[in-house]
């Protein structure tokens, strides 16, 4: 019987040589010739049980260390967000409903966390994925889309306080995230939209955005954090920058955010109560669609100011001119709520210990952190 054939992998050579024996004398020990221990090692010949158990009693080990099953090949149809963006076959993947749920692993998505082992690949057709994980994994895995930082502090706090969860913090704006909720993409969604003078004091932006975009999915709005949005200046603001309205003032360079996101909608609702038409402010249709791309144009002086976040104005070393502090909800659709991950994802959010972590970063408050905002 072939070992390659079989599925089996053998690991005889590399035991063989931690013990510094030939294969000559491999073969003496275990009583066969050389050629057999050739034939072993190179997968050609897949050993009976005798000359396995005499192998592995010479080489002082068990028989299932110097043979390994390969697990089968999982591949099965898959649900995508993002069409398989920028040509990646690395996915994140968890189990949604009872689907093959996958994310594409490109650089938006990482944050620049580097390269993550993916746990799976889209084949090429692009209907079904190799999966790598464990299914018990799968369904401890769950997909949270937004783009506040913290959430990947959350995250960790999950997996801590259960054994294999695993939350994948899926950057996306405010509106792809609710997008990706609606359509059976995601787990949770963030959003953290300000109110503008278009709505009545009482009214939640954040809400009235989630009810807009679940298409009637009943679902729970659960506060997270306030954070705040503005300005990422370079170190020590030489321009001496105040407020948006000296980004056309001074013909200073913006870098701004792409349509759909919560900090685009709070630049433009910015520029209009200032009678300022975005086509005054240079820069304004040169979009990125991170916190952190703005911040590298900034950084290395391609722009003089960058929409983002103060934590990661903080992280880059920039000066941060604040606009408005918003809060961030993560938004949960009912049919879910009874998921293992989601469970102590919400028992979570109620301790000390994730308040006090986030307290501690610049631009959050955490005041809002677990409690009900709304049903949907």
């Amino acid at each position: 019987m072939e070992g390659q054939e079989s599925g089996i992998t053998c690991h005889v050579k590399a035991y063989r040589q931690a013990k510094g024996w030939s294969q000559a004398q491999l073969a003496d020990a275990v009583g066969v010739r050389r050629q057999a221990i050739y034939d072993i090692e190179s997968g050609r010949y897949l050993p009976n049980t005798a000359v396995a158990l005499h192998l592995a009693r010479a080489l002082d080990c068990r028989v299932e260390t110097l043979f390994s099953e390969e697990a089968p090949e999982d591949i099965q149809p898959v649900i995508l967000d993002g069409e398989g963006e920028a040509g990646t076959r690395r996915l994140l993947a968890a189990r949604l409903r009872g689907k093959l749920t996958c994310v594409p692993m490109t650089g938006k998505i990482l944050l620049n966390s580097g390269l993550p082992p993916a746990d799976a690949l889209l084949e090429k057709e692009g209907q079904r994925a190799r999966v790598f994980c464990p299914s018990d994994v799968l369904e401890k895995t769950i997909l949270l889309f937004g783009c506040d930082p913290a959430f990947s502090i959350l995250g960790g706090h999950v997996a801590r306080a259960f054994s294999g969860a695993r939350v994948h913090c899926c950057f996306a704006s405010s509106y792809a995230s609710l997008e990706a909720l609606s359509h059976g993409r995601a787990h949770v969604g963030g959003v953290h939209l300000h109110n503008t003078e278009d709505h009545p004091e009482d009214e939640q932006a954040n809400v009235t955005l989630a009810r807009k975009m679940m298409s009637g999915i009943a679902g729970k709005v659960i506060g997270f954090t306030h954070m705040d949005e503005g300005l990422m200046v370079a170190p020590g603001n030489p321009h001496k920058i105040r407020s948006v309205a000296d980004l056309a003032h001074k013909n200073l360079t913006l870098i701004n955010r792409e349509c759909g996101a919560a900090l685009r909608r709070l630049l433009d609702d910015q520029l209009d109560r200032a009678n300022i038409p975005p086509s005054t402010v240079r820069g304004y249709d040169h979009t990125v669609s991170t916190h952190n791309e703005g911040a590298q144009f900034v950084a290395s002086g391609l722009a003089d100011a960058a929409l983002g976040l103060h934590v990661v104005a903080d992280l880059f070393n920039l000066d941060f001119i604040p606009i408005e502090t918003v809060r961030c909800d993560l938004v949960i659709p009912d049919d879910l709520l009874s998921h293992q991950t989601i469970r102590i994802m919400l028992d979570v959010l109620q301790t000390r210990a994730l308040r006090q972590e986030i307290a501690t970063i610049p631009g959050y408050e955490s005041s809002p952190i677990g409690s009900l905002i709304d049903t949907l």
